[in-house]
């Protein structure tokens, strides 16, 4: 009668080797995977976030409205938009899950973030009374978008021969809504988000001049 034959120590130890070795690369495969599963959630709420931020300023500026919020102590002419680099402020109507809802002064600004590193972007709030902006007490300020590298706004306008003019930094025609609005954001990655550019629709009413 045959003896059965057992396995011997090095047979073991190379079974011992393999199996390691498989579940070495099995917990990596999976390891690697749910990492890629979390990257890929990651991107996909700031691709999110950045819908939701652009969408919003596009229809709060589509919606600009011709509704003065101040008047320029210089000259005394009605402050329907004021555009610089860094901030600008129109009249836009506010639904009403966001507040009191009617026209409000959207004043967005860019400023530097606590920490240093970056800016963000804010928007303020105010209700419009007889062409002022009347602040809510109890409205803080929203922050749209935090931890970006750079924020820029520009405007178009008519030139001086009737044409579109040039894009400017400075919207100083504070009487008139500008033709074009843009909004360039990159993130503190690098990454740049898609340039935004919005054309106020009642802007052509009040374009018959030319930014000075």
């Amino acid at each position: 009668m045959r003896r059965a034959r057992g396995f011997t120590l090095v047979e073991v130890l190379i079974a011992t080797v393999l199996l390691a070795a498989g579940l070495t690369l099995a917990f990596a495969t999976i390891t690697g995977a749910t990492g890629a599963a979390r990257r890929g959630e990651e991107v996909a709420r700031e691709n999110e976030h950045i819908r939701a931020v652009e969408g919003f300023l596009r229809r709060r500026l589509a919606g600009a409205r011709a509704v003065p919020f101040g008047v320029e102590e210089a000259n005394g002419l009605p402050i329907r938009f004021s555009g610089e680099r860094d901030r600008m402020r129109f009249v836009a109507d506010l639904p009403d899950y966001i507040g009191r809802g009617g026209p409000s002064v959207h004043d967005l600004r860019i400023e530097r973030r606590p920490a240093g590193d970056g800016v963000r972007l804010m928007l303020d709030l105010a209700v419009v009374q007889a062409g002022l902006p009347v602040p809510e007490r109890e409205r803080a300020p929203e922050l749209l978008a935090d931890d970006l590298r750079r924020v820029e706004f520009r405007y178009r306008g008519l030139g001086e021969n009737g044409a579109l003019g040039e894009w400017r930094d400075e919207w100083t025609a504070i009487e008139q809504l500008p033709l074009l609005v843009q909004v360039r954001i990159t993130g503190n990655d690098g990454r740049a988000w898609p340039v935004l550019t919005v054309a106020p629709r009642l802007a052509g009413a009040y374009a018959t001049g030319v930014p000075q």
